[in-house]
């Protein structure tokens, strides 16, 4: 994938394929012209990994847009979940007056079939001030700059993402009408690796894989999982920008079919008391030339000097980078005791109670950050975990003996923020984020982090209704 910002003419960000075919801009023009594509989405992922956007005409969007970039207001890479927004961000949208910034499309995401929404595409856009310069703090732009030191280094990053979620039956504004009490889930007990149970959830699942093959993701497994309801689709590994561009795109399209088929399906991290929705994130490095760089097969453990310092990294920055991981309240009840969520600072080889996981051999090594939830923003997180390594890279940190038993269970094992509270003070008075991140970027999420903690401090739960409604 091009990580570069798109700049110029619709023209001149577009590529011919091999015996003539039309590709990007030139197929968008041309679909257009046949009445097949209407309108194109310009959307950019906001701080929780959401794709926030516009409808354009076709000819608007490659006459002008496609070089010119497109105005949004500023508020939408400094809002929280409710879309409020307030002083102590980066961007002051208030003191601004809500202007806009400059959304410039990124022609390598364009996206021409959406078959969930007929005659539209949807392009993914990179933040820009009115004078050029990128915004520091946009989740792509906090991983381009990450996978830029990489790139210094002779170094790309490939990740892929494994994003769980529950189904419910009855629709999302049902749901929302309930004030999500009393909820039915899609499939009636724990359906892990099973080939039964699934019926009544099939025909929604069976609807996302498919679509999201004909959009252009490439699944590689899918499976029910431990809640009932719950449900994991896996797609196929990509250098990690496109995987995060195919993240937050999976997320947006999936609520989009399951609204479609009348059901509502949720990635927040913990829905209740049973198991939550994760979403685990491997990394692998190789060389500029494709070549594998984690792997040494001389090596006893199979693992290159370069591959121990860069997880050595991720546990010296785990405690200090969590809010990147987890970054919302309900982020934090998954990571507690008994929830099969790491809750320790550890690694281990092939061991899934640990945050960070060695897996694979070979070409195939890499490893699995287990901490982040189904809220995380999957640009924030690979960044978290790319400038961890370089840390460790950079200052040859030495690799701890792996876990081999079960870390969840180990008292000895150094423990994870256990609350937001804890991994904002974290992360704010963390040197190494100030030095690898900068400080508006420190600011800018901390402020979000702050204002999450802000709005759950003032609000009256159903859990403090039981306990003092009558017995206090």
């Amino acid at each position: 994938m091009n990580t570069t910002t798109t700049h110029g003419t619709a023209d001149a960000a577009t590529t011919r394929g091999t015996a003539g075919e039309l590709t990007g801009y030139e197929r968008l023009r041309a679909d257009a012209a046949a009445g097949r594509i209407e309108e194109v989405i310009v959307a950019v992922p906001d701080l929780q990994g959401r794709l926030q956007g516009s409808r354009l005409s076709v000819p608007y969007f490659l006459d002008e847009v496609a070089g010119d970039g497109f105005g949004a207001c500023v508020y939408l890479l400094a809002s929280d979940v409710e879309m409020d927004t307030g002083p102590g961000y980066a961007i002051d949208a208030w003191k601004s007056g809500f202007g806009d910034f400059v959304l410039r499309p990124d022609a390598s995401t364009l996206r021409t079939v959406l078959p969930w929404d007929d005659g539209t595409a949807l392009v993914i856009a990179d933040a820009h001030w009115p004078g050029g310069g990128p915004v520091e703090v946009a989740p792509r732009h906090v991983l381009r700059s990450q996978l830029d030191r990489l790139a210094e280094r002779g170094l790309t990053a490939f990740a892929g993402t494994e994003l769980e979620f529950l189904i419910f039956q009855g629709s999302y504004r049902s749901a929302w009408e309930s004030r999500y009490q009393g909820l039915s889930t899609g499939t009636a007990y724990n359906v892990d690796y099973s080939l039964q149970g699934l019926g009544e959830i099939e025909p929604v699942v069976r609807r996302i894989r498919r679509e999201m093959g004909r959009a252009g993701l490439a699944m590689e497994t899918a499976r029910g999982e431990c809640h009932p309801g719950q449900y994991e689709i896996v797609f196929r590994y990509a250098e990690a920008m496109s995987t995060c561009d195919n993240h937050v795109f999976f997320k947006n399209a999936a609520k989009q079919i399951a609204a479609q088929e009348g059901v509502a399906l949720t990635f927040m991290p913990k829905f209740d008391e049973g198991e939550g929705n994760s979403c685990h994130i491997h990394l692998s490095l190789r060389a500029t030339d494709g070549t594998p760089v984690l792997a040494d097969e001389a090596a006893d453990d199979g693992m290159s000097e370069l591959m121990r310092h860069f997880v050595a990294g991720q546990l010296a920055c785990l405690p200090d980078f969590a809010l990147l991981m987890a970054p919302n309240i309900n982020s934090y009840k998954r990571l507690q005791p008994g929830a099969f969520a790491p809750t320790g600072i550890t690694w281990g080889r092939d061991n899934r109670t640990c945050p960070v996981r060695v897996v694979g051999a070979g070409s195939s090594l890499r490893i699995e950050h287990r901490v982040p939830g189904g809220d995380a923003n999957p640009y924030l997180v690979t960044a978290a975990a790319v400038a961890a390594g370089l840390h460790g890279i950079e200052q040859r940190l030495e690799l701890p003996a792996p876990h081999r038993e079960n870390a969840l269970a180990d008292p000895s094992v150094p423990r994870l923020p256990a609350t937001l509270t804890e991994a904002l003070h974290r992360w704010e008075t963390s040197e190494i984020a100030a030095k690898v991140f900068g400080e508006a970027v420190v600011t800018h999420y901390a402020q979000a982090a702050r204002t999450e903690l802000a709005s759950f401090e003032t609000s009256v739960t159903d859990w403090e209704r039981m306990r003092g409604f009558e017995r206090l």
